[in-house]
């Protein structure tokens, strides 16, 4: 009875648990699904996402899919478009800015796929996919380029690294513990395996060769939390998990993550290409999806827009007591980003 005088907030403060009430009391925000969709070419994905310091919000980079071309021939709708940003103060509410201004242009027409964007000593380094114009088949080159920019969205081209060959995609670079830097990637030539490159100083690379023998796979990202090395790759099934102390000996989960459907709005197919945000203790999966496609159907070249267009979705990571990861699409996702 004693109740009866106290506010209705502190009631069901003393009668719920903590742990509901967590995220509320953190001032979570709910994110809602998709948590983005390109307002242009409804083709958002492959994230990745940095928090810019001087704007004060976290940046999006995105491949822009141009899923509503009408007039697309065989996978011409997956080229011939800038990168795409979307900006948010919370990684909740994300709102479409603009395309990158990239500065290299060697040829009228030409594609930019999947960034990877890490800041050293003030200085942004994008690491980008480019490939020399816009096809209706996969059987062309494409290089990883290294650009700079000061503000991320002017960006100045700095050179070519020299990788495997000349079809490579989907870089992922860290900073490793001894100050020097290790770049991940995808070597389509070599069955679609991990590949890997180190550098001193983000200029010189020297390539290492395979890093991942299991199983191919594209869109790799290296990331540290809960006092282990993670990459998660997309395995076309679900997010392959590994884990590492070393950052060169990895050893793959059983579970695959964001590979069963979804119930969410256009979250019913598998998860493909993501970045991790990692935000004190908690870390986040931003993944993309394709909502026209089954949870097993391929992706036919003369596909529609229905089944060609791509969003943007985010599930919360958890950590198991058994050391490995896991996520639940169909959870309320809370978040609320930290700089």
């Amino acid at each position: 009875m004693r109740y009866l005088k106290m506010p209705l907030a502190i009631i069901i403060a003393l009668l719920l648990s903590p742990a509901k009430l967590s995220a509320q009391s953190k001032k979570d925000l709910l994110a809602p699904k998709p948590v983005f969709s390109d307002p242009v070419y409804d083709g958002a994905a492959d994230p990745a996402i940095i928090y810019n310091k001087k704007d004060k919000q976290y940046w999006m980079f995105y491949t822009n899919r141009r899923a509503n071309d009408k007039n697309a021939i065989g996978v011409t709708w997956v080229h011939g478009t800038r990168i795409g940003i979307a900006t948010s103060p919370d990684g909740a509410k994300w709102t479409y800015k603009d395309t990158a201004n990239i500065n290299y242009r060697p040829v009228s027409e030409y594609t930019h796929w999947a960034p990877c964007i890490i800041e050293e000593k003030g200085l942004y380094h994008m690491f980008l996919t480019y490939v020399p114009g816009v096809f209706a088949d996969w059987n062309h080159p494409r290089n990883i380029i290294h650009l700079t920019s000061t503000d991320l969205l002017n960006w100045k081209y700095i050179s070519t690294p020299a990788l495997a060959n000349d079809k490579v995609i989907d870089p992922d670079v860290m900073k490793l513990p001894d100050g020097t830097f290790r770049m991940w990637y995808n070597n389509e030539k070599d069955h679609k395996s991990i590949y890997y490159a180190d550098s001193p100083d983000l200029n010189t690379w020297t390539d290492k060769g395979k890093a991942i023998r299991d199983m191919p796979g594209e869109g790799p990202v290296a990331f540290s939390w809960k006092g282990h090395y993670w990459m998660i790759v997309d395995n076309w099934k679900g997010m392959g998990v590994y884990q590492s102390d070393d950052l060169s000996n990895w050893k793959r989960q059983e579970e695959r993550l964001v590979e069963k459907p979804g119930k969410g709005k256009d979250d019913q197919a598998i998860g493909g290409h993501a970045d991790v945000v990692v935000n004190g203790d908690r870390a986040y999966l931003f993944y993309f999806t394709h909502p026209g496609r089954g949870p097993k159907d391929a992706m036919p070249a003369g596909a529609d827009r229905d089944m060609r267009r791509s969003v943007i979705q985010v599930v919360e990571l958890k950590y198991k007591e058994d050391g490995t990861i896991t996520c639940d699409r169909d959870e309320p996702t809370y978040i609320n980003l930290k700089k």
